[in-house]
């Protein structure tokens, strides 16, 4: 196996898996590799809970199965980081928040398990956006996480530290949630590869919520084949085979949404990343969608607003946290508590009547469900392709507008407007990356496909990093 112990950093989860699983490498010593690692790179924040002794032991008890025969899982000795607003019997389940510093769930959330049943270790659970509610992690409990390729620059969220984790070769593969962005912005920002599933397609129990109609927990990787693996133990569908070349795949190209507004650079990259897989046999299809901006004006912010309090009060109930929902926003950071009160308390600035509530659920989500499938019927496409964000990751700190080359957008529409109308549809969506700026950042495309074609969408997703090319590491 590769020495110093700084190259085992560099593996994928599936040569550590294969390593570990054939003996080559004990599960004690990646652990170690990974967690010498960490502490290295401490600065950028990307854990809440850390406990090196916990996690050498779990990896010694791998180790020790494999001597006596047992046949190893899918995962066996992998140690995956676990964005912390997902339930873990053995560590604090923070949400990022005050209140919840000493919250520990009774039981792993159903993902947790079923990763630990194919031989998985949870390595830490990772820093997030309080409460799960923006798109920095810049949290302001337990601090910032950085960016990997700019310490001075956002992760991205909610998922920020998992993503930050992965990026800077911690763990090869690390668990997070996306309701609205967050498994998919943090990737696009820290440069790796993120799959957000068809809504429903691994189990969300025991996980914080926001909405419970769009809410999806998911993973982050270096590569497209973590991903696959991943999915093939939370689906427990077969692995999947190599995807065929590109030549005569079908991309839709939807330029009057996701290409409006772009940075100068996002836009260089972007483009000469589609030239990239237009040169490598992709046909791309100019397309419009005419109606979906005011779909997601619609159903978007009105449903998560009304989700929230309820879900999250159940979810403090249905796992005994002690605590009451009102107990745990007052705690809470002033700037996250202004937002969430804005969105889901009544008088809020952009909380919805009961009369627009019922109309997004019953009326509007529907809508927006069938123009999508409408779409991707007529036009034949695989996926959807565009740049994940407008731009690529801010200043930490800098969270109210963003300089798009002269032209001054809301933070929110800068970083959020493009992965909204996947999650909001709930569809599969695969972020790769494409390319750097100029000032060295993580430009990235998103692919987003018919709801439930995750797994073609996954085989796909193969071919298209082979045809973008690697990133440098940061």
């Amino acid at each position: 196996m590769p020495e110093p112990p700084g190259a085992l950093a560099e593996l994928s989860a599936c040569e550590a898996v294969a390593a570990m699983a054939g003996g080559a490498l004990s599960a004690e010593r990646y652990a170690a590799a990974l967690l010498e690692r960490c502490a290295a790179r401490h600065s950028l924040n990307a854990f809440i809970t850390l406990e090196p002794e916990r996690v050498l032991a779990a990896a010694r008890a791998c180790d020790a199965r494999r001597r006596g025969g047992q046949p190893p899982g899918a995962l066996h000795g992998l140690p995956i980081a676990v964005k912390d607003s997902i339930n873990t019997a053995d560590y604090p389940t923070t949400s990022g928040t005050a209140a919840l510093r000493q919250f520990r769930p009774q039981a792993d959330a159903p993902v947790i398990a079923a990763l630990r049943a194919a031989g998985a270790i949870v390595l830490g659970k990772t820093n997030l956006h309080e409460l799960s509610f923006g798109w920095t992690s810049n949290n302001r409990v337990f601090g910032p996480v950085r960016n990997p390729y700019d310490p001075d620059c956002i992760a991205g969220g909610s998922s920020g530290g998992s993503a930050a984790a992965v990026a800077a070769r911690l763990t090869p593969l690390a668990l997070a949630e996306d309701t609205e962005g967050s498994i998919r912005v943090p990737a696009a920002l820290c440069g790796i590869a993120g799959f957000r599933p068809t809504t429903g397609r691994y189990p969300n129990a025991g996980v914080a919520p926001i909405s419970p109609r769009f809410d999806q927990v998911g993973p982050l990787a270096r590569c497209v084949a973590d991903l696959q693996l991943f999915d093939a133990v939370l689906s427990g569908e077969a692995a999947l085979a190599p995807c065929a070349p590109l030549a005569g795949v079908r991309l839709a190209v939807v330029r009057d949404y996701w290409f409006e507004s772009l940075h100068p650079e996002v836009e260089r990259v972007a483009g000469a990343a589609l030239e990239r897989l237009a040169a490598a046999g992709v046909e791309l299809l100019e397309a419009r969608l005419p109606g979906l901006a005011r779909l997601l004006e619609l159903t978007t912010g009105v449903i998560q607003g009304r989700d929230f309090r309820p879900a999250f009060a159940d979810y403090l109930a249905r796992h005994r946290a002690g605590l009451a929902l009102d107990t745990v926003l007052a705690a809470a950071s002033a700037d996250v508590r202004r937002v969430i009160d804005d969105f889901t308390a009544p008088g809020g600035a952009w909380f919805a009547s009961d009369e627009d509530y019922r109309a997004a659920c019953a009326t509007h989500l529907p809508q927006l469900h069938a123009t999508f499938r409408e779409f991707f019927a007529r036009s034949g496409a695989a996926a959807i392709v565009f740049p994940a964000t407008c731009v690529a990751a801010p200043p930490v700190g800098q969270a109210r507008s963003v300089d798009c080359g002269g032209v001054t957008l809301p933070f929110r529409t800068a970083i959020a407007r493009n992965i909204g109308p996947g999650s909001t549809a709930g569809l599969p969506g695969l972020v790769l990356p494409a390319g750097l700026t100029a000032g060295g950042l993580p430009v990235a495309l998103e692919f987003d496909a018919a709801a439930g074609s995750d797994r073609a969408l996954l085989r796909l997703g193969g071919a298209l990093e082979a045809a973008l090319g690697p990133l440098p590491p940061p």
